[in-house]
């Protein structure tokens, strides 16, 4: 198994960021640029060790600006901070105390340049030894016991697949469907549908598979057609039970209706939203593990965010994954902001005391964070995230990471927020093509 320094240590990448895209003008480049940096080179620090942070204030073609004023906040990453001005030099820059932390954590700089009616943002993110981060979420005795009760469930159902072909973005060297299998359903209902897109390439194969969960969100999927050309049989799954081939706009209607899906019976661990989610991942394996082209031998699970999140649970609860690549995992140690710290998305704060259900509410999360699910992957797996992410904060991902005792390996692109830059895709194709397919 890799340790995380190395990682941290060696790959540590200086991404510089592309152009700050126009809040006027989405696509055009912006004016102006905020760029934000900490004094060490890889943005990290031992507790107790001062931080400084340098501000640049540039132009579009980086000529600086001169006494630009700024506002910034210095303090723990995703809490409130006081907020300060002050002024940039001759040179377009100025340098910020940061302070320390005295324990493992991120402390975040977020830098505001105003100009008109318009605000440029840029931000730094400095860790405090990462890698000895601990969750504050707890584990439940009957986790592994409440799991196999839902494996067993999922079990009596048939898998009653059922392929639509979608000719038009099949191609020479790969066939696309809509695949729709039966899933359990949200109590009362016995059953409901998993949907997804399946990618194969044409031949004899056999090919390995690999199971894709998505990020947040409702929308239509085309599939992973370019894993399916590098030789893969790749299911992409909707997590809504519905097809994921309708109209756009029948999607933004759907948003509304399922905006807050991620705490829709959030207070009954068994009627939980991402309960019948997660054995729908499940559900794509049986179908991938039962494709006559399989492999019998590789099965990956992949994805970002909440895919990320997916990801892991699917891997921790499924021997047959051989394999895992998660990317700023979503729903990690959610239970941070009850404990004065970041929690992962989708961030519940659960700030009221005395809400109805608190508790009980705080107690599901336990059955379904990352954290818990993190600590039984017993396969390899490659991780990536950024310093940057406000969506899923690295306390969080760093969360659920430190607790995996698999072989795993990070890659940190530091200055990355929650969009993901290039480089993170190459380091994630090369890991699977050299590391993850099993021979």
């Amino acid at each position: 198994m890799k340790s995380l320094l190395l990682p941290l240590l060696v790959f540590f990448a200086l991404v510089r960021p592309s152009p700050a895209q126009d809040p006027r003008f989405p696509g055009r480049v912006s004016p102006f640029q905020v760029q934000v940096v900490a004094d060490h080179a890889d943005w990290t620090y031992a507790p107790g060790e001062p931080v400084k942070f340098t501000v640049t204030v540039t132009r579009a073609n980086q000529t600086p600006v001169t006494n630009a004023p700024v506002t910034y906040t210095i303090g723990p990453e995703m809490m409130p901070a006081e907020k300060k001005s002050a002024l940039t030099s001759a040179a377009g820059t100025v340098t910020l105390e940061g302070g320390t932390l005295r324990e493992p954590g991120f402390l975040r700089c977020t830098v505001t340049f105003e100009y008109g009616r318009d605000s440029y943002r840029g931000m730094a993110t400095a860790g405090f030894e990462p890698g000895k981060i601990r969750p504050t979420q707890t584990e439940p005795a009957d986790f592994d016991a409440f799991w196999t009760r839902a494996k067993d469930e999922l079990a009596q159902l048939p898998l009653d697949s059922q392929l639509t072909p979608l000719p038009d973005q099949s191609t020479e060297t790969i066939e696309v469907f809509q695949v729709n299998l039966q899933n359990v359903g949200t109590p009362p209902a016995r059953s409901s549908r998993f949907y997804g897109v399946l990618c194969v390439p044409r031949g004899p194969g056999p090919f390995p598979a690999m199971m894709v969960p998505p990020g947040a969100g409702i929308r239509a999927f085309r599939g992973q057609t370019q894993w399916a050309e590098r030789g893969f049989i790749t299911l992409e799954v909707g997590i809504h039970g519905i097809p994921v081939i309708l109209p756009p706009e029948l999607y933004v209607s759907l948003n509304g209706a399922l905006q807050d899906y991620a705490q829709l019976n959030l207070e009954n661990r068994d009627r939980y939203y991402f309960r019948r989610v997660i054995l729908g991942c499940l559900r794509a394996n049986d179908y991938l593990t039962a494709h006559p082209k399989w492999d019998r031998k590789n099965l990956i699970a992949f994805g970002g965010s909440q895919g990320g999140f997916l990801s892991i649970t699917t891997t921790a609860l499924d021997s047959r994954v051989t394999a895992c690549n998660v990317a700023y995992p979503a729903y990690s140690d959610v239970t941070g902001y009850v404990h004065g710290r970041a929690g992962g998305w989708p961030g519940m704060h659960f700030e009221i005391p005395a809400e109805q259900g608190r508790a009980a509410k705080i107690s599901t999360t336990a059955y379904y964070d990352a954290v818990n699910f993190a600590r039984r992957i017993k396969v390899p797996g490659h991780y990536g995230w950024g310093y940057n992410d406000e969506t899923c904060p690295p306390t969080t991902t760093f969360s659920a990471y430190n607790v995996i005792t698999a072989p795993k390996t990070l890659d940190i692109f530091k200055e990355m927020g929650h969009p993901r830059v290039p480089g993170l895709t190459d380091v994630e194709r090369d890991w699977v093509l050299k590391v993850g397919l099993r021979p």
